[in-house]
């Protein structure tokens, strides 16, 4: 829509030789790389703080005559109040820039515009431009509570789910632009949205890609078809390895594993047995059989065997089995 170079040559034309040759080296104008302020003073032959001094000085003066771009400064601030007034750097110069050239010549021209101010990274959270600070704190104040919606619910969530559970009514769009600018919060594969140190949205070990694979099955699986969805991340022996000393992982059959969470409990058959009737009492044969099917995957006359070990277990009078 803009030739943003050309309107920055235009705004630089009332600089002095030096200026223009520092401003465009910080911000990486004219073909030529961004650097530091440290750098571009050795070259002049000044301290970084002269540097910063004339770079502060020539965007005072360029400010003063920009009100001939007046028109390419209001599609700014409109792009930017169409986002909810925040969004990350990274993004907004990628919709606004047709190649990496164009992206210096916008961050100059947000330089000069005195609506728009540059957030830099914290911890949490990414660069942000702005149009107003109370958007930042409002932003962070939305994030920090979907945060805690996140610990609550201890599950994925759409942004719609997300939405849903917000005091602050707020648009899917503005949700999402604000989410975004978050270190903390990240997309699984399935596109919900999680807490970043969350294995289901950044596995990081061969630990975490075990469990993300069972999850994303919704059942058991023999650990050669886990390393198979892995694709080259971990070979058989590696996952096999993972799955026998993590107690989140539940052996269910020969080399087929379940996750624990889905309410499947360690041990052998026999032990699997005993809980059952310790939760349920005494049971009928068939009634076991079924209980065990759904913990285990076993032949039918395997947990006859283990029924008829009357070291562990009781045929009653009445036909049914209870522990020993």
């Amino acid at each position: 829509m803009f030739n943003y170079k050309n309107i920055c040559e235009e705004l630089m034309a009332v600089l002095p030789e030096r200026t223009k040759d520092i401003i465009s080296r910080r911000f990486g104008l004219f073909g030529k790389k961004r650097e530091t302020l440290e750098a571009v003073g050795k070259s002049h032959g000044i301290t970084r703080e002269r540097v910063r001094q004339i770079e502060r000085d020539g965007i005072r003066r360029i400010k003063k005559s920009a009100d001939k771009y007046s028109d390419v400064l209001a599609f700014l601030r409109n792009k930017m109040e169409e986002f909810g007034g925040i969004r990350k750097e990274d993004v907004f110069l990628e919709e606004l820039s047709k190649n990496n050239d164009e992206k210096n010549y916008i961050v100059f021209l947000l330089n000069i515009d005195e609506k728009f101010s540059r957030i830099y990274e914290s911890p949490k959270r990414y660069v942000v431009w702005v149009t107003d600070k109370e958007r930042l704190d409002n932003a962070e104040k939305i994030i920090k509570e979907i945060c805690s919606i996140f610990e609550k619910e201890k599950k994925l969530l759409s942004v719609e789910e997300i939405k849903e559970k917000l005091e602050e009514e707020i648009s899917l769009n503005q949700l999402l632009f604000i989410i975004e600018t978050s270190k903390e919060i990240g997309k699984s594969k399935n596109g919900k949205l999680g807490l970043y140190k969350w294995p289901d949205v950044n596995p990081k070990g061969i630990r975490d890609k075990v469990y993300l694979a069972l999850k994303e099955a919704k059942k058991p699986l023999h650990f050669k078809e886990i390393a198979s969805s892995l694709e080259g991340k971990s070979n058989p022996q590696t996952t096999h390895n993972e799955l026998i000393k993590d107690p989140s992982f539940v052996l269910v059959g020969r080399g087929v594993y379940a996750l624990a969470e889905w309410g499947y409990v360690p041990g052998e058959v026999k032990e699997v047995i005993r809980k059952i009737l310790k939760k349920e009492g005494a049971l009928y044969k068939d009634e076991i059989i079924t209980h065990v099917a759904k913990q285990r995957i076993v032949k039918k006359n395997t947990i006859i065997q283990n029924l008829s070990n009357k070291k562990y277990f009781i045929r009653t009078p009445d036909g049914k089995y209870t522990i020993a």
